[in-house]
């Protein structure tokens, strides 16, 4: 066990099951550990980094802005903030208004707090999820979860949520309740092993909560901002509009920042949906920093100006064809929209386990992330290179066949 082993064994709680690799530092779509071995990055801080790692003019941005004001409370107003919220309600078709926070489970913290505020005329609470759903590691974030694992020993958790099957519209439809006052789904699942809904499933659930008055909520932590070569996740797959919607993940290339977007919709006689949450009625000590949200503010002008959203498109539909074209009988099948890519593997009854096989590909100098028992995750920066693709699959290949 070298020294930083030892540190963590000693000092740091145990909650996470690392791999086998210590990072020094990081450039691009590259790190290096503390030998000085380079490693070809398609996990990207679990897809936070849209911009690779260390970017020159996001370290600018972030530098220039600690130098001028790094913390005021919101008790105050601060530039930083208020661009960047203006920036990011401009990415959704219709008006509304932004809340930040410093995490995903933080974001989806809010959405479900909207959800309750929402319903408390009518005595409407219950908010309908879906298997194989991850909505963040709080009570309410494993409560709205639909994986049992991540709920183990922690009960009695927080009533008022059902799980039901992804895709399907009329068990969703015979669900609806009189207490249920939302519908919280990520378009495309990510931890769940990267499954993308249907354009109908998208379009039913609209028109299923305008029919019944119910909140549609998207939680778009991972497959926000970018990563599926459209602002919106969603937007890659049907052209609806939710009511509310959660970001974090590539929002910062690193910083610690999550957000919700509300629309300014009419709720009801209360007015604005947008305006639900008022004075005291939520609240963060650190959300909405001015260094995050400048470090933030510099993201989004990038993916702009560079056209990295049509880079997404393209390098994506290509790490996906080279993966295809592989015709290994250890891939069952390669799916995804974007950036965000998931390779389901045939592993035998007893095989290793997709975190298994990652911690493995290490060792070739490729870094990845896994979801579940069988499903590898490749979720690059959004600038990478068709040379950086053609890599990542040729080191996956010779993982595969070693």
């Amino acid at each position: 066990m070298n020294e930083l082993s030892s540190l963590y064994s000693e000092y740091v709680v145990p909650t996470y099951a690392r791999l086998n690799l210590q990072i020094a530092r990081g450039s691009g779509s590259r790190v290096w550990d503390f030998e000085g071995r380079e490693y070809l990055d398609f996990g990207a801080g679990i897809a936070v980094c849209s911009l690779g790692h260390c970017h020159p003019e996001v370290t600018e941005a972030v530098s220039r802005q600690a130098a001028t004001l790094v913390h005021a409370s919101n008790l105050y107003g601060t530039k930083p903030q208020a661009e960047l919220a203006r920036g990011l309600a401009g990415l959704v078709p219709v008006p509304g208004k932004v809340f930040f926070c410093n995490s995903g489970a933080e974001a989806n913290e809010g959405l479900i707090k909207l959800s309750r505020k929402f319903g408390s005329a009518s005595g409407r609470y219950e908010i309908l999820t879906f298997t194989q759903s991850f909505h963040g590691r709080t009570m309410a974030g494993i409560s709205a979860t639909g994986q049992e694992k991540v709920k183990a020993g922690f009960g009695p958790l927080l009533e008022g949520f059902r799980h039901l099957p992804y895709g399907d519209l009329d068990a969703v439809r015979r669900a609806v309740g009189p207490n249920t006052v939302a519908i919280l789904l990520e378009p495309i699942q990510g931890e769940g092993g990267i499954h993308v809904a249907p354009a109908e499933f998208l379009t039913g659930l609209r028109e299923l909560c305008d029919e019944k008055g119910l909140l549609l909520l998207f939680d778009e932590i991972q497959c926000g901002l970018g990563r599926t070569g459209t602002w919106g996740g969603w937007q890659s797959i049907a052209e609806v509009v939710p009511d509310a919607i959660s970001w974090a993940k590539g929002i910062a290339n690193g910083f610690p920042l999550g957000a919700f977007w509300i629309s300014r919709r009419a709720a009801d006689d209360r007015g604005p949906l947008s305006d639900l949450l008022g004075a005291g009625s939520h609240g963060t000590t650190y959300g909405g920093n001015p260094v995050s949200c400048a470090a933030a503010l510099k993201v989004l002008e990038i993916i702009e100006r560079d056209g990295l959203l049509e880079n997404t498109r393209v390098q994506g539909a290509r790490l996906r064809e080279k993966l295809m074209a592989l015709r290994n009988p250890r891939i069952a099948e390669v799916r995804g929209v974007g950036l965000m890519v998931g390779i389901e593997l045939a592993i035998p009854e007893g095989g290793e386990n997709a975190g298994a096989l990652v911690n493995r590909m290490i060792g070739h100098g490729l870094l990845a992330i896994p979801a579940g028992e069988k499903v590898i995750r490749f979720l690059p920066p959004l600038n990478i290179t068709a040379e950086e693709v053609d890599g990542a699959v040729a080191k996956f290949d010779a993982f595969l066949r070693g």
